[in-house]
């Protein structure tokens, strides 16, 4: 059986403002010898890429750190501008154990690419998930606070050193975090109204560490090319908090404030599980088993 590792590195750059750097990085992707890239989203407004890849994982230590070279020749962090938070060029890089790889593989995976990301590339990162070295390097969101323009001197508080690296960031590149964790559900809820206030305010009440759904994270955010507001989220365990529990909710708090669900994204590539569950609740269905009961999981099983 093949060792495969999920990679699904996000760059600060869309294809939207930078085209030709964003086929370079999809270039680089596909260069590596047992590497597959799955897909590529792209995203204007937020002014981020994000990548799915799985290989080897060597393979994927290789072109991570190809890939982190390439995008901090083409892009300044000086000069970035988008909705999303970020704190560098690559600006996050997750492993996701996927087949004959284990969690433990893929944290030394995560260990060797900091490693090489600063020795090779001189860019700093934090260790995070299961990865992380300390319980507040856990959270993505904790260790991106302050944003490429706070770090420098964020860098200098005792507790936040580095894991690899100096304390000081890239000058163009910033600085990345790097991890194991496992798979995530990227989903967004696009409203009605253009007042982005209402996304924050619905963010803030689903979100995990305001005491919404536990595996929760969520942020308001305007849509400028459409005129919406946007509430985006990670559910970082999409068995324990669905997809269908926090749409359900949105809707009911989009109609408190007045407005309405216009419609949903996933960003990259979700497991069939996490969507068969939403099949399950609103079609009701009875005595429902997805292994036994979709046609697909039986050819994959031949």
């Amino acid at each position: 059986m093949a060792r495969l590792v999920e990679c699904i590195p996000n760059f600060s750059i869309s294809k939207e403002k930078n085209e030709e750097g964003f086929n370079e990085l999809v270039a680089v992707a596909q260069s590596e010898p047992g590497v597959t890239l799955l897909d590529a989203q792209t995203d204007g407004n937020h002014n981020r890429s994000v990548f799915t890849m799985v290989g080897t994982p060597e393979g994927i230590e290789e072109v991570m750190v190809k890939l982190g070279k390439k995008a901090a020749e083409l892009i300044d962090m000086n000069h970035h501008k988008g909705e999303h938070s970020r704190m560098g060029a690559t600006d996050v890089v997750p492993f996701v154990p996927t087949q004959g790889v284990t969690v433990e593989d893929c944290i030394e995976l995560s260990k060797r690419v900091a490693k090489r990301f600063w020795e090779e590339l001189g860019i700093p990162s934090f260790l995070y998930e299961d990865s992380a070295t300390v319980p507040e390097r856990r959270n993505l969101a904790t260790c991106r606070e302050g944003q490429f323009e706070g770090m420098p001197e964020k860098l200098l508080r005792p507790e936040w050193a580095p894991d690899f690296g100096e304390r000081k960031i890239h000058p163009t590149a910033g600085i990345t975090a790097i991890g194991a964790r496992p798979p995530l559900v990227a989903f967004n809820v696009n409203l009605a109204t253009s007042d982005v206030t209402i996304a924050k305010k619905i963010a803030k009440t689903i979100r995990a560490k305001n005491g919404g759904f536990k595996c929760c994270k969520a942020m308001g955010f305007m849509l400028e090319d459409r005129g919406i507001a946007q509430v985006s989220m990670n559910l970082v365990n999409y068995e324990e908090t669905s997809i269908y529990i926090v749409y359900e909710t949105i809707k009911t708090l989009a109609e408190r404030y007045g407005t309405y669900a216009v419609g949903c994204e996933l960003v990259g590539l979700c497991p069939a599980k996490a969507l068969l569950d939403c099949a399950e609740f609103y079609l009701k269905l009875e005595n429902f088993d997805a292994f036994n009961q979709c046609m697909e999981y039986h050819l994959l099983a031949e």
